[in-house]
């Protein structure tokens, strides 16, 4: 059994577990997971700042920002949610199962962090004794998410830098072609923020001179 399902007082782990929904349909239950979930909402966001910022200490702010909105997602918490059994442990109404609640991303991922603020309550509000368990969720996930965020064109990447941290107008590209034939012609492209050129790139297109334009820039940024 996760760690994160093993509780001193049961209680608290029963309401985590409790949509209100089957509140509703069960007159003895009186609470139900909310106020949890918004516990654990608050605790998942510091947790997984604090584990980035560990984690990747090169990283600038922009992009920590996105690998902690990617490590917290509603997607990817109803992952961790199955990852440590929750689908099966959720109590839920009727109706909320007839739709599917078991399966249902909103529902898993608002009931793992009603069980994230369990559990802080369960330990007497002890942070560190959550960010050991669910930094083991985060370590076992962020390779394989953030090889994903990678995949993110330059050009965008670029874009959110500039709007992050110059609060500049966009990034213009000057682009030609410079040679070539018309079946394999060559492309060159400067990408200029401030009226300062950050990259130049070529291509065999001017999407692709841009794009590499654009990644020369984001290689000096972090060189500068």
């Amino acid at each position: 059994m996760h760690q994160l399902l093993v509780f001193k007082n049961e209680k608290l782990r029963h309401q985590a577990l409790t949509h209100r929904s089957y509140v509703n349909e069960h007159p003895g239950e009186t609470e139900n997971n909310e106020r949890l979930e918004f516990l654990g909402d608050a605790i998942l966001n510091f947790l997984s700042g604090n584990f980035l910022f560990k984690r990747y200490p090169h990283i600038e702010e922009g992009e920590l920002t996105r690998r902690r909105a990617a490590l917290v997602e509603e997607k990817q918490l109803a992952k961790f949610a199955q990852q440590i059994g929750l689908d099966l442990e959720m109590l839920l109404g009727k109706g909320a199962i007839r739709d599917g609640g078991y399966q249902s991303p909103n529902l898993l991922s608002s009931t793992f962090e009603a069980l994230v603020g369990a559990y802080y309550l369960d330990n007497n509000s002890n942070i560190e004794a959550v960010g050991q368990v669910v930094e083991y969720l985060f370590v076992s996930v962020c390779d394989e998410i953030f090889d994903n965020y990678f995949h993110i064109d330059p050009k965008t990447r670029l874009q959110e830098w500039v709007q992050h941290n110059l609060n500049a107008s966009l990034p213009k590209y000057n682009t030609e072609r410079i040679g070539g034939s018309s079946h394999a012609p060559e492309f060159i492209s400067r990408v200029v923020i401030q009226n300062k050129v950050y990259g130049e790139g070529k291509g065999n297109s001017k999407a692709k001179a841009e794009e590499a334009a654009a990644q020369k820039a984001l290689i000096f940024i972090k060189g500068a």
